[in-house]
């Protein structure tokens, strides 16, 4: 197998503790590769938890192996501690502080507000990872740019936060920018700020939180940073057709609202932005090419492959919820997040050794059984269309008489330079 084409771009989605499930997909594509020392990523997305495994891989691109290796032994190991305060005194003053800010909100201005205290993240982060290599692996040709996108909450926009190539540029569309900055453990902490659950941070003059909020576009960055073939590696299955109604007698619990929301946030956006790129490239492929230059156009065709669960991970972590300590257990228990139908919230934060390590195992079977499917996008030889999800699931195609129209319109929405970006 040939190594991948050299702006190839990853992107990996939030979710959370959901993200071990990214790392088992990385593991099974560097036991593809055959030079696994040689970084098949030299463009890089990240958003939440997924910023994380980004920053990670672009700090180590000089020998993707070795990221990999990393990420596995964090995440293998990983315990609720290391990712936020988890014991009795940390739960409660947290908790305290929620609730007064929740009645007295209007006298504690300036005050960082949340239900859980992640600096212990912070520090993990700032002991494993020095982001000077980001800079020297970029120079070295190992990398060619890393985005973490972060959300805004005064200017309400997306922020895709990039350290490149000098070529680069910032780039400004609605709702969404590109900042070219020095990338450091301050932007990994503000794109994983999930709502409610951890604090806001500063960046610049603006406070941000998770960059899953109002990311309409999650595959954008990678593309205006010149990707021209995409791995979206996603923390839940993405369904072509609308769920079964079922019957719900119980009012929602407040775990299941909030479970809504966050699949609202981290997964939403993604199947709609698949979706939509989709369409483009199947616009695309029935226009002349001769047509879209005689109208300016600057799109052009991107392949995508996209992996995902094969199994709902909430449903996984039903089995693995009770390991959290205690004063976790208490306080998920008290919003109904301990019940089944309230696992969707548990889920995201899960950060215990026996669930992230089945979500290992499943990200690394889920790529092993499309062993040659993967081999071959890698190789460039595989152009899935239609197929940007799965194989088995399929979109109408553009009428013949609005494509040209739908081309154009497409085009106004998102122009880019160089590429065809959703």
């Amino acid at each position: 197998m040939s190594t991948m084409p050299p702006k190839a771009g990853l992107v990996l989605s939030g979710g959370g503790a959901r993200a071990a499930y990214q790392v088992g997909v990385l593991q099974a594509i560097k036991e593809m590769l055959p030079d696994s020392k040689v970084n098949p990523f030299p463009i890089i997305s990240g958003t939440s938890a997924g910023a994380v495994n980004a920053g990670s891989l672009a700090v180590y691109a000089d020998d993707f192996g070795k990221a990999v290796d990393n990420l596995l032994e964090v995440w293998r190991h990983f315990e609720p501690r290391h990712v936020y305060r988890s014991d009795f005194a940390g739960v409660a003053v947290n908790s305290g502080k929620w609730f007064a800010g929740m009645i007295f909100g209007a006298w504690m201005k300036n005050k960082p507000i949340s239900l859980l205290d992640n600096r212990p993240l912070q520090a993990l982060l700032s002991r494993k990872l020095d982001f000077t290599r980001i800079e020297k692996n970029i120079a070295a040709g190992a990398l060619d740019a890393l985005a973490i996108s972060c959300s805004g909450y005064t200017s309400g926009q997306s922020c895709s936060f990039f350290e490149g190539r000098p070529d680069l540029d910032d780039w400004k569309r609605s709702q969404r920018v590109g900042i070219k900055t020095k990338i450091g453990v301050e932007h990994l902490m503000a794109s994983s700020a999930i709502p409610f659950l951890f604090p806001a941070h500063k960046l610049n003059r603006e406070f941000f939180g998770d960059g899953s909020m109002r990311q309409v576009a999650p595959v954008s960055p990678a593309l205006h940073l010149g990707a021209d073939r995409v791995v979206v590696v996603g923390t839940a299955k993405l369904k072509s057709e609308a769920p079964d109604r079922t019957r719900g007698d119980n009012y929602p619990t407040l775990a299941q609202v909030a479970g809504h929301v966050m699949n609202s946030i981290f997964l939403d956006s993604l199947a709609v932005d698949l979706e939509r790129l989709e369409r483009i490239n199947r616009t695309i492929s029935a226009v002349p090419r001769e047509t879209l230059v005689k109208m300016g156009l600057t799109l052009h065709h991107v392949d995508v492959l996209v992996i995902t669960p094969s199994e709902p991970l909430d449903a996984i972590a039903v089995k693995h919820v009770r390991n959290l300590p205690w004063p976790i257990r208490f306080l998920l228990r008290s919003i109904g997040a301990m019940r089944r139908g309230g696992a969707n919230l548990a889920s995201y934060l899960l950060f215990e050794q026996g669930y992230c390590r089945e979500l290992i195992q499943l990200g690394y079977n889920d790529t092993m059984k499309r062993r040659d499917e993967v081999e071959a996008f890698m190789a460039g030889g595989l152009s899935p269309i239609p197929g940007v999800y799965e194989r088995t699931v399929r979109f109408p195609v553009v009428g013949a008489e609005s494509r040209a129209v739908a081309a154009a319109a497409a085009a106004a929405a998102v122009p880019t330079a160089g590429g065809g970006e959703p």
